[in-house]
């Protein structure tokens, strides 16, 4: 597995250079905004370990322009950031999940490792194309379309879409859907969840604040419904 890392710290790009590889993961690293961008869009790596406070470039700005050029390697965002506004702003932005510094290396690997697994999973995906209401889902080519338009979804909003359509009419505590969608036991807030199923309906629903695909079974979680 390839692994980009957009870091400017010299001493943070030399630990995590090598205990990525000591785990086996090739690592390319960028030490700015721009120069990620540059790699990143080439499309060769499997995951982007992007920090936020870059020179000439931020990682906001990054993530936004990698998405919007179409790219969909999973992205996991460092800052230094602990406000909820931050975090939600990189997920709005196509991260796939967020890791605020200083934060312990096992825990930068567990994600890693659950954004890997969770991508593999999606891209070898045997389903056919689903469909409800006017909206389509294409699992083999992971797009998604509405009213025959495209809508532009991150890796995981995508993953987690799937995962409620594949166990559509269950009930997801958060916890649940944190083990199953991000591959990891509720080591992130679960404030995660709430927010990619916010934007899920955004993009989905007709009227967010009273979806009907998408549903809250109050005290419990979240399910499926079409």
């Amino acid at each position: 597995m390839k692994i980009l890392l957009v870091e400017d710290e010299k001493g943070l790009i030399i630990t995590l250079t090598d205990r990525l590889r000591s785990e086996g993961y090739k690592v390319t690293s960028a030490p700015d905004g721009v120069a990620g961008f540059e790699l990143g869009s080439t499309g060769e790596f499997d995951l982007i370990v992007l920090d936020v406070m870059l020179p000439k470039k931020n990682g906001y700005d990054v993530c936004r322009d990698l998405r919007q050029k179409g790219i969909t390697t999973p992205i996991l965002m460092l800052t230094a950031k602990g406000e909820t506004i931050d975090k939600v702003l990189g997920l709005k932005l196509g991260a796939d999940d967020y890791l605020t510094k200083p934060f312990e290396v096992i825990e930068l690997l567990a994600r890693i490792e659950a954004l890997l697994r969770r991508s593999s999973s999606t891209n070898g995906s045997t389903h056919d194309v689903y469909r409800f209401g006017d909206i389509a889902v294409d699992f083999k080519r992971a797009e998604v379309t509405k009213h025959s338009s495209p809508i532009e979804l991150s890796a995981m909003e995508f993953k987690l879409l799937q995962f409620l359509i594949e166990n559509r009419g269950n009930v997801h505590s958060r916890d649940h859907l944190l083990d199953e969608v991000w591959g990891y036991d509720a080591m992130p807030s679960t404030r995660t969840v709430d927010v990619h199923i916010a934007w899920l309906r955004q993009k989905l629903e007709e009227n967010p604040k009273h979806p009907r695909y998408i549903q809250t079974v109050h005290g419990l979680g979240y399910k499926f419904s079409a």
